[in-house]
């Protein structure tokens, strides 16, 4: 993702979405992964060999693995 092409958001508008986000139960957390558990996530097929430097892909890919982890 090219944060770059994105448009700035007012405050007025991160607030929006934050307030948003809480109604829908969601909470937005900063957290560090370690290499060992992208290839952790690679190894289950949770993520690509070729998207290990994506972040999109890793959250994506630590979303499947909690959505699996607490859910099944």
């Amino acid at each position: 993702m090219n944060v770059a092409a994105l448009p700035a958001l007012t405050v007025a508008q991160r607030m929006r979405a934050h307030r948003q986000r809480r109604r829908d139960g969601m909470r937005c957390l900063m957290i560090e992964v370690r290499q060992e558990e992208i290839l952790a996530l690679t190894r289950q097929g949770l993520l690509p060999n070729d998207r290990q430097n994506d972040t999109d892909s890793i959250k994506n890919a630590l979303y499947a693995f909690l959505d699996r982890a607490l859910w099944t």
